[in-house]
């Protein structure tokens, strides 16, 4: 018996937006007639069916559409319908409510009481209402929890706002949560209730989560800095509980919270900091109206230059890359962008090898870059040690033959996009990194017709060779996350700021600067792997607590790893136009010095002669061969 109104619901919902919102005309329709019928029946003291009835109904059905479709009554989506929709009725009601008792009362209509044309409005209100709420609180919401077979997650959402409202009321619609009530730092509104939910103060989240169960935390405090953000994930540590979060304010500004917006809390929310405002002079001079080039267009900060330019007026952006898949991938990605909007850059896509004289000389020639973000390197410390000629060649050798083509071409401003690993290194890539950024400066010295500078940064998060990924991977395989020491610690920004500072850095070049981005804080990477194991709902395994989920533990320092990283080589840096970008004061050697070490690097076949060549031109280099910190 119960699969027959269950079978109509389900067939009920995937029916079109239109015809949804003709069944809920109709519904309307019925709703005025029953209502006209009542307060008729209700002022006369008899139920029956009399002319005054029909009178009632037929000025009803006349006025309530007129009301009803411009106050958007029809446009409510009911299974995400809440307080918005209860009130947007209320409104048109009271408009309705007006002009149909006017109608009734001044016509004087003969076998129409006059007070009728007040209690029918009110009828006919309440009756909208609760018919809406009985469609979303109970049919469908019936629908959905009798279909569901998964597990039910506990909520209590973070946040008693407006914003925390539209989450609470979009998880009350899907069946597989149930929302418990809010949790607010404001102690003003402890025991209060909204939407028919308890709002409960920070405090008391402890003892909520033991009394009802609660298994998962949603953030719904879009305006929280991240330091905030940082503060209530340590807070809840040890209660195993999940915790999602919602996206930026900005995009939650742009319209309804919906499903899809809530996701876990990544650590970029906790680490990276809060944005300082960019600065629109900056910005555009290497790229308003210009052509610019790419090399390392795939790779992680490569492709996040190629996301934030085209927004930047660029003319046409120039992507190259060895890799074909990351160059697909990132063409594919703009194209798509790029068919949304009106105007934007022409995109062209070039395959391509750094090392390849040529095949630079070619694409630089026949595109007439104006600007060219080299970006193109091997980043991967054990892997580069371990292939130790294809590192030297591809860092340093491609950066110095991209630099050569540039310079031929006519380009106006090179930014080479270096590391903190360059800054007294103590492993291949670091080393050959450091030898990329002499290359610049001693051209920058002596040939000052193209702005060559170098921008230097930390570690990004989410980037290709970063952690982050390995330590989820490891949670979601039941543990151990396996770190190389538990006191290494590491500069860390999220890669959208990260290119967005390397291309203001590039608008306040001359040439020969060395930039430097400020890091913040560096941080225990043994901290940012309980971050995670947090976030996940799971607690820490150790000597203190042999009952935790996930054990954290040290596999020891790789060849060529510090504990430490630095980014200036020398002291008392310089401070520019913007507050996150420094500019330092470092050595450089001669131009002939760097042609010497090219000549050298396209001889080399083996690793000690690359160590050989590295010592010579780059003295503060200090292989750990052994991998042990120094």
């Amino acid at each position: 018996m119960l699969r027959f109104p269950i079978d109509v619901l389900q067939r009920a919902s995937v029916l079109s937006r239109n015809v949804k919102r003709l069944i809920a005309l109709s519904n309307d329709v019925v709703m005025a007639i029953a209502a006209s019928y009542v307060a008729y029946s209700l002022r006369l003291g008899v139920w029956a069916w009399e002319p005054g009835v029909t009178v009632l109904s037929v000025i009803s059905l006349v006025v309530f559409p007129v009301v009803f479709v411009p106050h958007q009554l029809y446009k409510t989506i009911f299974r995400f319908a809440g307080r918005g929709m209860m009130t947007a009725i209320l409104r048109g009601g009271a408009v309705y409510g007006v002009l149909f008792s006017a109608i009734v009362v001044v016509a004087n209509i003969p076998g129409v009481p006059r007070t009728a044309g007040l209690i029918q409005p009110i009828i006919f209100v309440s009756f909208v209402l609760m018919s809406r709420l009985v469609i979303r609180y109970l049919m469908l919401d019936l629908l959905g929890r009798l279909d569901f077979s998964g597990e039910t997650k506990t909520v209590l959402v973070y946040g008693a706002g407006e914003t925390g409202r539209q989450t609470a009321n979009v998880l009350r619609g899907e069946p597989g949560y149930r929302v418990m009530g809010f949790i607010d730092d404001d102690e003003r509104l402890n025991r209060q209730s909204l939407d028919g939910l308890r709002v409960w103060h920070s405090s008391s989240l402890a003892g909520l989560v033991d009394k009802y169960g609660v298994s998962d935390v949603v953030m719904a405090i879009p305006r929280a800095t991240r330091k905030r953000r940082s503060e209530i994930v340590k807070a809840l540590e040890g209660m195993k509980l999940r915790v999602s979060t919602l996206p930026p304010m900005a995009d939650v500004m742009a319209g309804r919270v919906t499903i899809n917006d809530i996701r876990e809390v990544e650590i970029d929310d906790l680490l990276g900091r809060d944005p300082v405002a960019p600065n629109p002079r900056l910005l555009s001079r290497t790229v308003l109206d210009k052509t610019v080039m790419i090399t390392g267009a795939g790779g992680s900060i490569g492709s996040e230059l190629c996301r934030q330019i085209p927004s930047l007026g660029v003319n046409r952006i120039v992507l190259y890359d060895i890799s074909e898949f990351a160059l697909y991938s990132i063409e594919h990605e703009l194209r798509k962008a790029a068919a949304e909007t009106e105007g934007g850059p022409e995109i062209v896509a070039v395959l391509g090898n750094v090392r390849d004289k040529d095949r630079l000389a070619e694409t630089i020639g026949r595109y007439t870059p104006d600007t060219v973000f080299h970006a193109a390197a091997f980043k991967h410390v054990p892997l580069v040690e371990a292939n130790a000629v294809e590192g030297l060649r591809n860092n340093f050798l491609g950066t110095k033959f991209v630099l050569d083509a540039a310079s031929s071409g006519g380009v106006s401003d090179f930014i080479l996009i270096s590391t903190d690993k360059a800054v007294r290194p103590t492993n291949i890539m670091g080393a050959t990194k450091r030898l990329a950024e002499l290359a610049v400066q001693a051209y920058a010295a002596e040939q000052p017709r193209m702005r060559a500078s170098i921008t230097r940064f930390g570690n990004v998060l989410g980037s290709s060779g970063s952690v982050v990924p390995l330590f989820r991977r490891q949670v979601a395989q039941g543990g151990p996350i396996t770190l190389t020491h538990r006191e290494v610690t590491r500069f860390f920004m999220t890669i959208p700021e990260a290119a967005q500072l390397v291309i203001q850095a590039a608008g306040l070049a001359k040439g020969g600067e060395v930039f430097v981005l400020d890091m913040g804080v560096p941080v225990r990477i043994y901290d940012l792997a309980a971050a995670i194991v947090r976030l996940s709902g799971l607690t820490i395994r150790d000597e203190h607590k042999p009952d935790g989920d996930i054990e954290i533990i040290d596999v020891g320092l790789r060849p060529g790893e510090k504990l430490y990283e630095e980014l200036l080589i020398g002291n008392d840096p310089q401070t520019t136009a913007h507050p996150r970008i420094m500019m330092a004061h470092e050595y450089s050697i001669p131009d002939a010095d760097v042609r010497k070490a090219m000549l050298q690097a396209e001889d080399v076949t083996r690793p000690e002669a690359v160590y050989h060549l590295l010592q010579s031109f780059v003295p503060e280099y200090t292989p750990q061969l052994n991998g042990m910190d120094e």
